[in-house]
């Protein structure tokens, strides 16, 4: 089974491009906090914010990850 074509081209930024692999580590960062305050019962409500805020941080960083990965799917093509 051959892997899809982003994802090869991630693996690929991620050994070439310290940008990328800059972005991918503050987004396992926020997945890692964001589980932790998951698993909170009754989070506080400043917790809650900070939930709120690190999902949009982690989103904004999916797509500058995207976005490096788009511009070198096309200068490879």
């Amino acid at each position: 089974m051959q892997m899809p074509e982003s994802v090869r081209i991630a693996a690929e930024l991620m050994e070439s491009n310290p940008e990328f692999r800059k972005l991918k580590q503050q987004h396992a960062d926020y997945e890692r906090r964001l589980n932790e305050l998951g698993e909170r019962r009754y989070p506080s409500l400043e917790e809650q914010i900070e939930e709120t805020r690190l999902k949009k941080l982690k989103l904004n960083l999916k797509d500058q990850m995207q976005q490096i990965v788009d511009r070198h799917a096309a200068r490879v093509s």
